[in-house]
Protein backbone atom coordinates (compact mmCIF):
# COMPACT_ATOMS: atom_id res chain seq x y z
CA UNK A 1 0.00 0.00 0.00
CA UNK A 2 1.14 3.56 -0.67
CA UNK A 3 -0.33 6.69 0.58
CA UNK A 4 -0.23 10.24 -0.79
CA UNK A 5 -1.98 13.31 0.44
CA UNK A 6 -3.07 16.39 -1.92
CA UNK A 7 -3.57 19.38 -0.43
CA UNK A 8 -4.66 22.80 -1.85
CA UNK A 9 -7.21 25.56 -0.69
CA UNK A 10 -10.93 24.92 -1.27
CA UNK A 11 -12.30 25.11 -5.17
CA UNK A 12 -9.49 23.84 -6.49
CA UNK A 13 -10.02 20.89 -7.89
CA UNK A 14 -8.81 18.38 -5.86
CA UNK A 15 -11.59 16.48 -5.10
CA UNK A 16 -12.20 15.15 -8.96
CA UNK A 17 -7.87 14.91 -8.86
CA UNK A 18 -7.97 12.36 -6.43
CA UNK A 19 -11.10 10.37 -7.82
CA UNK A 20 -9.73 10.37 -11.25
CA UNK A 21 -6.77 9.24 -9.32
CA UNK A 22 -8.31 6.44 -7.25
CA UNK A 23 -9.99 5.24 -9.94
CA UNK A 24 -6.87 4.84 -12.18
CA UNK A 25 -4.59 3.02 -9.25
CA UNK A 26 -7.14 1.37 -7.35
CA UNK A 27 -7.28 3.59 -4.05
CA UNK A 28 -9.90 4.56 -1.12
CA UNK A 29 -9.96 7.83 -0.34
CA UNK A 30 -9.82 9.81 3.41
CA UNK A 31 -11.75 13.49 3.05
CA UNK A 32 -9.72 15.91 4.86
CA UNK A 33 -12.23 18.12 5.15
CA UNK A 34 -13.71 19.46 9.09
CA UNK A 35 -17.36 19.53 7.39
CA UNK A 36 -17.74 16.69 5.33
CA UNK A 37 -17.88 14.79 8.70
CA UNK A 38 -21.22 15.61 8.89
CA UNK A 39 -24.74 14.23 7.71
CA UNK A 40 -27.15 16.42 6.11
CA UNK A 41 -24.43 19.33 5.28
CA UNK A 42 -23.59 18.52 1.72
CA UNK A 43 -24.17 21.05 -0.22
CA UNK A 44 -22.21 23.57 2.02
CA UNK A 45 -19.33 20.95 2.47
CA UNK A 46 -18.96 20.41 -1.23
CA UNK A 47 -19.28 16.90 -0.90
CA UNK A 48 -18.23 14.67 -3.75
CA UNK A 49 -21.70 13.20 -5.58
CA UNK A 50 -23.42 9.85 -4.59
CA UNK A 51 -22.45 9.02 -6.96
CA UNK A 52 -18.60 9.68 -6.82
CA UNK A 53 -19.00 7.92 -3.32
CA UNK A 54 -20.35 5.31 -4.40
CA UNK A 55 -17.78 4.78 -7.13
CA UNK A 56 -14.79 4.78 -4.76
CA UNK A 57 -14.42 3.99 -1.17
CA UNK A 58 -14.65 7.03 1.59
CA UNK A 59 -13.50 7.48 4.66
CA UNK A 60 -14.56 10.60 6.82
CA UNK A 61 -17.63 11.66 5.04
CA UNK A 62 -21.32 11.91 6.95
CA UNK A 63 -20.17 9.85 9.90
CA UNK A 64 -21.48 12.07 12.33
CA UNK A 65 -24.37 14.34 13.03
CA UNK A 66 -24.45 17.64 13.22
CA UNK A 67 -24.71 17.86 17.18
CA UNK A 68 -22.15 15.57 17.82
CA UNK A 69 -18.37 16.14 18.53
CA UNK A 70 -15.84 15.85 15.84
CA UNK A 71 -11.61 16.82 16.43
CA UNK A 72 -8.83 15.73 15.64
CA UNK A 73 -8.97 13.28 17.85
CA UNK A 74 -11.69 11.83 15.48
CA UNK A 75 -10.03 12.25 12.58
CA UNK A 76 -6.99 10.35 13.71
CA UNK A 77 -9.31 7.23 14.28
CA UNK A 78 -10.79 7.56 10.82
CA UNK A 79 -7.09 7.75 9.28
CA UNK A 80 -6.44 4.46 10.90
CA UNK A 81 -9.53 2.76 9.65
CA UNK A 82 -9.21 4.05 5.94
CA UNK A 83 -5.65 2.78 5.71
CA UNK A 84 -6.53 -0.79 7.65
CA UNK A 85 -9.15 -1.04 5.12
CA UNK A 86 -6.81 -0.09 2.32
CA UNK A 87 -4.35 -2.62 3.49
CA UNK A 88 -6.39 -5.27 3.86
CA UNK A 89 -7.86 -5.23 0.08
CA UNK A 90 -4.67 -4.09 -1.96
CA UNK A 91 -5.33 -0.50 -2.44
CA UNK A 92 -3.53 2.37 -2.22
CA UNK A 93 -4.91 5.57 0.23
CA UNK A 94 -5.40 9.13 -0.99
CA UNK A 95 -5.69 11.96 2.08
CA UNK A 96 -7.35 14.52 0.04
CA UNK A 97 -8.90 18.01 1.70
CA UNK A 98 -8.63 21.57 2.95
CA UNK A 99 -8.44 21.16 6.72
CA UNK A 100 -4.61 20.77 6.09
CA UNK A 101 -4.40 21.13 10.15
CA UNK A 102 -5.47 17.69 10.53
CA UNK A 103 -2.52 16.35 8.51
CA UNK A 104 0.01 18.75 10.12
CA UNK A 105 -1.26 16.62 13.25
CA UNK A 106 -0.91 13.29 12.42
CA UNK A 107 2.45 14.17 10.75
CA UNK A 108 3.52 15.96 14.36
CA UNK A 109 2.37 13.92 16.37
CA UNK A 110 0.14 14.14 19.59
CA UNK A 111 1.03 13.82 23.32
CA UNK A 112 -0.91 11.28 25.62
CA UNK A 113 -3.52 13.41 27.13
CA UNK A 114 -4.58 11.67 30.60
CA UNK A 115 -8.25 10.11 31.06
CA UNK A 116 -10.12 13.35 32.57
CA UNK A 117 -12.15 12.49 35.16
CA UNK A 118 -15.77 13.96 35.47
CA UNK A 119 -15.22 16.33 38.69
CA UNK A 120 -12.17 17.96 36.97
CA UNK A 121 -14.37 18.36 33.86
CA UNK A 122 -16.68 19.49 36.12
CA UNK A 123 -14.42 22.50 37.89
CA UNK A 124 -13.64 23.13 34.36
CA UNK A 125 -16.70 23.63 32.68
CA UNK A 126 -17.57 25.72 35.72
CA UNK A 127 -14.31 28.17 35.31
CA UNK A 128 -14.83 28.37 31.12
CA UNK A 129 -18.52 29.68 32.20
CA UNK A 130 -15.94 33.25 32.49
CA UNK A 131 -13.67 32.76 29.38
CA UNK A 132 -11.72 35.67 30.29
CA UNK A 133 -10.59 34.86 33.61
CA UNK A 134 -10.51 31.25 32.56
CA UNK A 135 -7.63 32.53 30.37
CA UNK A 136 -6.17 34.70 32.87
CA UNK A 137 -6.19 31.93 35.37
CA UNK A 138 -3.67 29.57 32.32
CA UNK A 139 -1.45 32.27 32.12
CA UNK A 140 -1.05 32.60 35.87
CA UNK A 141 0.11 28.65 36.24
CA UNK A 142 1.64 28.65 32.72
CA UNK A 143 2.80 32.12 31.06
CA UNK A 144 4.42 30.36 28.25
CA UNK A 145 1.49 28.40 27.05
CA UNK A 146 -1.03 31.57 27.40
CA UNK A 147 1.16 33.43 25.22
CA UNK A 148 0.93 30.59 22.80
CA UNK A 149 -3.11 30.80 22.56
CA UNK A 150 -5.67 33.81 21.95
CA UNK A 151 -7.87 34.39 25.04
CA UNK A 152 -10.61 33.35 22.91
CA UNK A 153 -9.53 29.64 22.11
CA UNK A 154 -12.47 27.91 23.93
CA UNK A 155 -10.90 24.78 22.82
CA UNK A 156 -7.49 25.13 23.82
CA UNK A 157 -7.97 26.96 26.96
CA UNK A 158 -10.22 23.87 28.50
CA UNK A 159 -8.03 21.34 27.28
CA UNK A 160 -4.97 22.83 29.04
CA UNK A 161 -6.74 23.44 31.93
CA UNK A 162 -7.87 19.54 32.34
CA UNK A 163 -4.53 18.78 31.83
CA UNK A 164 -3.45 20.88 34.79
CA UNK A 165 -6.12 20.17 37.24
CA UNK A 166 -5.65 16.19 36.55
CA UNK A 167 -2.05 16.21 36.32
CA UNK A 168 -1.45 19.11 38.66
CA UNK A 169 1.42 19.90 36.05
CA UNK A 170 1.14 23.04 33.84
CA UNK A 171 0.62 22.34 30.26
CA UNK A 172 4.11 23.18 29.65
CA UNK A 173 5.67 20.56 31.81
CA UNK A 174 2.93 17.97 30.72
CA UNK A 175 4.10 18.06 27.12
CA UNK A 176 7.80 18.07 28.04
CA UNK A 177 7.49 15.09 29.75
CA UNK A 178 4.73 13.60 27.05
CA UNK A 179 6.32 13.96 23.61
CA UNK A 180 4.39 13.28 20.71
CA UNK A 181 4.50 10.52 18.89
CA UNK A 182 3.93 10.71 15.11
CA UNK A 183 0.45 8.92 13.59
CA UNK A 184 2.25 9.23 9.75
CA UNK A 185 5.68 8.47 9.46
CA UNK A 186 6.81 11.01 6.93
CA UNK A 187 8.82 8.67 5.06
CA UNK A 188 6.14 6.56 4.18
CA UNK A 189 4.09 9.26 2.29
CA UNK A 190 4.04 11.61 -0.57
CA UNK A 191 2.82 14.99 -0.43
CA UNK A 192 1.53 16.75 -3.27
CA UNK A 193 0.04 20.63 -3.39
CA UNK A 194 -2.12 22.01 -6.11
CA UNK A 195 -0.92 25.34 -7.05
CA UNK A 196 -3.98 27.68 -8.47
CA UNK A 197 -3.25 31.09 -9.36
CA UNK A 198 -5.08 33.38 -7.72
CA UNK A 199 -7.63 35.14 -9.81
CA UNK A 200 -8.36 31.94 -11.28
CA UNK A 201 -8.95 30.11 -7.82
CA UNK A 202 -11.41 33.42 -7.44
CA UNK A 203 -13.09 32.63 -10.26
CA UNK A 204 -13.60 28.88 -9.58
CA UNK A 205 -14.92 29.96 -5.91
CA UNK A 206 -17.62 32.19 -7.36
CA UNK A 207 -18.74 30.06 -9.82
CA UNK A 208 -19.10 27.05 -7.50
CA UNK A 209 -20.63 29.66 -4.96
CA UNK A 210 -23.79 30.20 -7.38
CA UNK A 211 -23.70 26.37 -8.13
CA UNK A 212 -24.29 25.67 -4.82
CA UNK A 213 -26.90 28.24 -4.37
CA UNK A 214 -28.80 26.79 -7.41
CA UNK A 215 -28.39 22.98 -5.83
CA UNK A 216 -30.09 23.94 -2.84
CA UNK A 217 -28.03 25.85 -0.03
CA UNK A 218 -30.47 27.38 1.39
CA UNK A 219 -32.80 24.50 1.53
CA UNK A 220 -30.48 22.92 3.07
CA UNK A 221 -29.69 25.24 5.62
CA UNK A 222 -33.50 25.54 6.40
CA UNK A 223 -33.51 21.81 7.08
CA UNK A 224 -30.68 22.01 9.57
CA UNK A 225 -31.93 25.23 11.11
CA UNK A 226 -35.46 23.15 11.61
CA UNK A 227 -33.42 20.17 13.19
CA UNK A 228 -31.11 21.69 14.97
CA UNK A 229 -29.79 24.53 17.30
CA UNK A 230 -28.16 27.32 15.38
CA UNK A 231 -25.24 27.75 18.16
CA UNK A 232 -23.89 24.48 17.06
CA UNK A 233 -19.92 24.76 15.91
CA UNK A 234 -20.28 23.36 12.79
CA UNK A 235 -23.07 25.85 11.58
CA UNK A 236 -20.38 28.33 12.22
CA UNK A 237 -19.15 27.77 8.58
CA UNK A 238 -18.96 29.56 5.38
CA UNK A 239 -21.79 28.83 3.77
CA UNK A 240 -24.32 28.06 6.64
CA UNK A 241 -23.57 31.64 8.29
CA UNK A 242 -24.41 33.75 5.51
CA UNK A 243 -27.59 31.05 4.55
CA UNK A 244 -28.92 32.37 8.38
CA UNK A 245 -28.20 35.99 7.50
CA UNK A 246 -30.28 35.78 4.44
CA UNK A 247 -33.21 33.35 5.97
CA UNK A 248 -33.53 36.22 8.93
CA UNK A 249 -33.71 38.92 6.41
CA UNK A 250 -30.67 40.92 6.68
CA UNK A 251 -29.20 40.18 3.45
CA UNK A 252 -30.41 39.63 -0.12
CA UNK A 253 -29.88 36.80 -2.04
CA UNK A 254 -27.21 38.70 -4.67
CA UNK A 255 -25.70 39.73 -0.98
CA UNK A 256 -25.59 36.07 -0.03
CA UNK A 257 -23.52 35.01 -3.23
CA UNK A 258 -21.31 37.95 -2.33
CA UNK A 259 -20.55 36.87 0.96
CA UNK A 260 -20.18 33.10 0.60
CA UNK A 261 -17.35 34.31 -2.29
CA UNK A 262 -15.51 36.49 -0.35
CA UNK A 263 -15.79 34.83 2.47
CA UNK A 264 -14.61 31.41 1.04
CA UNK A 265 -11.65 33.29 -0.83
CA UNK A 266 -10.72 34.65 2.34
CA UNK A 267 -10.33 31.37 3.30
CA UNK A 268 -8.71 30.20 0.47
CA UNK A 269 -6.13 32.55 1.13
CA UNK A 270 -5.61 31.44 5.30
CA UNK A 271 -5.35 27.54 3.70
CA UNK A 272 -2.28 28.53 1.22
CA UNK A 273 -0.47 30.54 3.82
CA UNK A 274 -0.93 27.61 6.23
CA UNK A 275 0.04 24.90 3.74
CA UNK A 276 3.05 26.88 2.36
CA UNK A 277 4.33 27.56 5.49
CA UNK A 278 3.48 23.95 7.72
CA UNK A 279 4.71 21.39 5.29
CA UNK A 280 8.03 20.34 3.95
CA UNK A 281 9.13 18.09 0.92
CA UNK A 282 6.13 18.66 -0.91
CA UNK A 283 5.59 18.34 -4.48
CA UNK A 284 3.76 21.09 -5.77
CA UNK A 285 2.57 21.65 -9.15
CA UNK A 286 -0.46 22.72 -11.35
CA UNK A 287 -3.71 20.29 -11.18
CA UNK A 288 -3.11 18.96 -14.66
CA UNK A 289 0.55 18.28 -14.52
CA UNK A 290 0.33 16.71 -10.63
CA UNK A 291 -2.63 14.31 -12.13
CA UNK A 292 0.03 13.49 -15.26
CA UNK A 293 2.56 12.80 -12.26
CA UNK A 294 1.50 11.06 -9.25
CA UNK A 295 2.03 7.33 -10.02
CA UNK A 296 1.08 4.99 -7.82
CA UNK A 297 1.14 1.14 -7.29
CA UNK A 298 -1.47 -0.18 -10.01
CA UNK A 299 -3.12 -2.87 -7.88
CA UNK A 300 -5.13 -5.37 -10.03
Amino acid sequence: MKQIAIIAPTASGKTKLSIDLAKQYNAVILSLDSLSVYKYIDIASAKPTRQEQQSIKHFGISIKYPDEKFDVICFIDEYKKAKQYATQHNKNLIIVGGTSFYLKTMLNGLSQVPKISNQVNQKVQELLQDLPQSYKFLCSIDEQYGLKIKQQDKYRIEKALQIYFQTNLPPTKFFEQNKPIPIIDQNQITLYRIDTPKDILRQRISKRTQQMIQNGLIDEVKFLQQHYPRDLHCFNSIGIKECFSYLDGDISKEQLQELITTHTAQLAKRQRTFNKSQFKNVICDSLENLYNNIKLIPYP
